[in-house]
C-alpha cells in the first residue's frame, strides 16, 4: 500500500507540473508569436477569401513583427485545409482562416468528413461576414425579384441556377430562395463561382447567387443585373438595391469568416490571438478597406463566434435535411 507521505509527494509533483505548464503557456502568450505564423486558407489563390486572408495576414505581420505565411489548400469543400489544421501543433502558430460553411454546413451535408468540426478546433474570433447578391443576365428581361418569382411560377423547373459547387453558400442561398418563394429551380453546379458567373453572362444559366463585391463589379461593368442582396437589410454601398427580406420576410444568407486554431491550444495563446486580431479589426483603415469589398467586420470573443456557428449550423442543417441534400 502506498504511504500517505508518498501520496502527498505525488500530488505535490503533479500540481507543480501543472503550475509549470500554466506558467510556460502564459509566458509564451506574452511573447507570442515566437516564430513565423502559418495561415491555412481553404481556397485557391486569387479569390475573395484569399484576398481577405492576405490582407489580415499583412496587418498581423505588422502587429507582431513576424511573417504570416498564407498556405492555400483548396479541395473537399474546405476539408483539405481543415484536416491539415487539425493535425498541426497546437501552439498558436497555425491558424485556420475558415469560411463558416466548413464548420456549420459541411457536418450536415457531407456523409463523411476528414475532420471533426467540434473536437478538432478552438474558435478564436469571428472576423466578419459578407452578403451575397442575386444576379440574372442583362438579356433576361427580369428587373426585380417579384418578376423572377412570377416567371419561375409560370415555368416550374424551366429556370436553372448556377453555383460554385454543391453545399456552397451560393448553392444553399438559392435553395433557401426557392423554398421560401415556393418555386422550383434546377441546380447547375460549377467548379467555382467565377465559372458560374461566366455561364450566367453567356446565357447558359438563368440566375446565380454570388458574393456582393464581385457581383457589384460585374453589375457596374454592365455584364450582369443585380436584383437583391441576401443580408438582413440593404448594404450601405448599394442603398438602392433591396434586400431579399423585403420580398421574402425572414430571408438571410451571409458568408462568415473566422479564425480557429487546433484543439489543445493553450487558453492564454487563444486569448492573445483574440486580442491582437480584434485590435486589427478595430483599425479604421482596415475597416474601410474591408467595407470597400462589402465585408462587414465583427470581432468579439471566441464564445460569441462559437455561438454564431451553432446558430448557423441549426439553420442550414434543417434546410439540408428537409431537402435531403448530401455530398460524398
Amino acid at each position: 500500500m502506498m504511504s500517505k507521505c508518498r501520496v502527498v509527494d505525488l500530488c505535490a509533483a503533479a500540481m507543480a507540473t501543472l503550475a509549470c505548464t500554466a506558467v510556460s503557456a502564459s509566458a509564451l502568450a506574452q511573447d507570442f508569436p515566437v516564430r513565423n505564423v502559418r495561415m491555412l486558407v481553404p481556397f485557391a489563390p486569387g479569390g475573395g477569401a484569399d484576398l481577405h486572408a492576405r490582407t489580415l495576414g499583412n496587418a498581423l505581420s505588422k502587429e507582431w513583427g513576424r511573417s504570416v505565411v498564407i498556405d492555400n489548400k483548396g479541395g473537399a469543400g474546405g476539408g483539405v485545409a481543415a484536416s491539415t489544421v487539425a493535425r498541426a501543433e497546437a501552439d498558436g502558430h497555425t491558424l485556420f482562416f475558415a469560411t463558416h460553411p466548413i464548420l456549420a454546413i459541411n457536418p450536415s451535408l457531407y456523409r463523411k468528413l476528414a475532420y471533426d468540426p467540434d473536437k478538432d478546433f478552438l474558435p478564436v474570433v469571428k472576423l466578419g461576414e459578407t452578403a451575397l447578391m442575386l444576379m440574372v443576365s442583362v438579356a433576361s428581361g427580369v428587373n426585380t425579384v417579384p418578376e423572377l418569382i412570377k416567371l419561375a411560377k409560370e415555368k416550374p423547373g424551366a429556370l436553372n441556377f448556377g453555383s460554385g459547387g454543391p453545399g456552397t453558400t451560393q448553392h444553399l442561398s438559392a435553395e433557401l430562395f426557392q423554398a421560401m418563394a415556393d418555386i422550383r429551380l434546377v441546380h447547375v453546379p460549377f467548379k467555382g463561382g467565377a465559372l458560374a458567373n461566366a455561364a450566367l453572362m453567356s446565357g447558359q444559366i438563368h440566375l446565380q447567387f454570388d458574393s456582393a463585391y464581385p457581383g457589384m463589379r460585374l453589375m457596374q461593368a454592365g455584364k450582369l443585373r443585380g436584383l437583391a442582396v441576401t443580408s438582413k437589410g440593404r448594404l450601405p454601398m448599394l442603398p438602392d438595391m433591396p434586400a431579399m427580406s423585403e420580398m421574402l420576410p425572414g430571408y438571410e444568407s451571409v458568408l462568415g469568416y473566422g479564425i480557429l486554431v487546433p484543439a489543445g491550444t493553450a487558453p492564454a495563446i487563444v486569448a492573445a490571438l483574440n486580442r491582437d486580431i480584434n485590435k486589427v479589426l478595430s483599425e479604421p483603415a482596415y475597416k474601410k478597406e474591408m467595407e470597400s469589398r462589402a465585408i462587414y467586420l465583427d470581432g468579439g470573443t471566441p464564445e460569441q463566434f462559437r455561438s454564431w456557428l451553432g446558430t448557423e449550423r441549426k439553420k442550414w442543417g434543417e434546410l439540408i435535411r428537409r431537402l435531403k441534400l448530401s455530398v460524398g
